[in-house]
């Protein structure tokens, strides 16, 4: 009996989760504390637009011993959050989701895919608007909503990118977000938080913000409006501040937002390697009364050079300098003061009415008034998606490392393991204290107090207001990835 209880309690111990957080009013909280809650992200789509397949059947959380070796990686950082953008509803993601969620992390996800019929198009939206695309959507939502580290859907990425795609898509896109937001309703079980994540583009940011924040009576209750607002922005590029990067211009635009605000993707490559600098901004007094964290991008190196590590074909990894100078800023937060914060006392923004003096670029779409559900949506959303994929936590089998990570100068990482964190605990830097070394050589580890690798890059160059997405990261821009697939 001791021996059983034992197990028991140990079984227990292993699957420990995350809690659960929920968006109130424009901040992320957690409900057991009241504090609020700032994302430490990093985009996360091993292989590129290749790492999700249908016909070979995997996807960037579908293999174990992968999502292993990256979280314990991602939980050397200090990462609390993963941002990942295609999924495959019909596969089983248990094992992942679990591995991600014993380091602490939670998971931000996107329902759509670059593949033809999985997407909302930037052109002729109505096109692509159907019941199969939304079954498509409900089933992510389906696979994924019983994780406790989901913290939230993406309806929609860079769908909208300049004021040509402005003209038709808002409704659309809008629409979407309002048939997930039904269907978690009626289907989800608990509130999951619906968003879209937005080109920072300037001449069309703040009217996509309002478009998509405001509600039909002005409350939040309106199905249609978002309850998240995010941005892939790049204009804060080497040695930039604050003002030369455009963040002044952010924080202004979204001081009265009523829902929350974050990066959902940062992470300018010039220069290559990278430096962070923004890093201590985006959790710094000037903005985090705005802005609830970012998401840097991304893990693995593809062919746009924003990769933190190179995977080689046998599973083995090589840190690349952009990791260690990540690394190092990270170090710097105080993260018991970053997530520590209450939200603040007094009336929270409210959304504006959907009304058209909202919008202030001519051109941009100002009718809110959606289109109805295409045939055969409602019955999905009333009965359910068939057959419903079902995700649960389990216990991992181990939660050592198996493929090989070698620091930059060659030398392996021995007994890399991601370290199981207790019930209702969050990643931050210094919990999982692996060893790495720095491209100088010194030895570094994480948390207040250690050593920091110091990159050897710097720029002295201020970056300009980007009107555009800086970089073309692959999935920055969807809509230009969803043209290559149909041509």
């Amino acid at each position: 009996m001791l021996v059983q209880s034992a197990l028991v309690a140990l079984g227990a111990t292993l699957a420990a989760a995350v809690p659960t957080l929920v968006a109130k009013d424009n901040y992320f909280v957690n409900p057991k504390t009241g504090n609020r809650f700032q994302i430490v992200g990093v985009a996360y789509q091993p292989g590129g637009s290749a790492g999700y397949n249908p016909e070979l059947k995997v996807d960037p959380l579908s293999d174990k011993d992968i999502c292993l070796r990256d979280a314990a990686l991602l939980q050397v950082l200090g990462v609390n959050a993963i941002r990942v953008y295609n999924l495959n509803p019909d596969l089983n993601h248990d094992e992942c989701a679990s591995i991600f969620n014993a380091a602490g992390m939670y998971m931000l996800l996107d329902v759509n895919s670059p593949l033809v019929g999985e997407s909302l198009t930037s052109w002729n939206p109505w096109e692509s608007y159907y019941a199969s695309y939304l079954n498509r959507t409900f089933a992510v939502v389906e696979a994924f909503k019983d994780y406790p580290n989901t913290l939230a859907f993406f309806s929609g990425n860079e769908v909208m990118n300049n004021e040509e795609t402005a003209a038709t898509v808002p409704p659309y896109s809008r629409a979407v977000t309002r048939d997930i937001k039904n269907y978690i309703k009626k289907r989800g079980g608990r509130a999951i938080p619906v968003g879209y994540s937005a080109a920072d583009v300037r001449e069309i940011l703040f009217d996509s913000f309002n478009y998509f924040q405001c509600a039909e009576d002005g409350k939040a209750d309106d199905l249609s409006h978002a309850d998240l607002f995010a941005l892939n922005s790049y204009s804060w590029c080497g040695a930039a501040s604050f003002k030369t990067a455009g963040y002044d211009v952010l924080v202004s635009g979204f001081k009265d937002s009523s829902v929350p605000i974050f990066y959902s993707e940062y992470g300018c490559n010039t220069p290559s390697p990278r430096i962070f600098t923004e890093v201590g901004a985006i959790y710094g007094p000037e903005m985090t009364d705005v802005f609830s964290g970012g998401v840097m991008y991304e893990y693995t190196q593809e062919a746009n050079n924003y990769g933190l590590v190179d995977i080689h074909d046998d599973g083995s990894i090589t840190l690349r300098p952009d990791y260690y100078a990540l690394k190092g800023q990270f170090a710097k937060l105080d993260f018991k003061t970053i997530q520590g914060v209450k939200p603040p006392t007094g009336a929270a923004p409210k959304p504006p009415i959907c009304e058209p003096k909202l919008i202030t670029t001519k051109g941009f779409n100002n009718n809110f008034t959606l289109p109805v559900l295409p045939p055969g949506a409602e019955e999905i959303i009333d009965g359910g998606v068939k057959p419903a994929p079902k995700g649960k936590l389990v216990t991992p089998s181990t939660l050592t490392v198996k493929y090989k990570v070698k620091n930059t100068d060659g030398s392996e990482l021995k007994n890399l393991q991601v370290k199981q964190l207790a019930d209702d605990q969050i990643n931050e830097p210094g919990l999982n204290s692996a060893e790495v070394v720095a491209p100088t050589g010194t030895t570094t580890t994480t948390g207040p107090g250690s050593s920091t690798s110091s990159s050897s890059q710097s720029s002295s160059s201020n970056a300009a207001i980007k009107t555009g997405v800086v970089g073309l990261p692959a999935f920055a821009m969807g809509a230009l990835a969803l043209a290559a697939v149909a041509l």
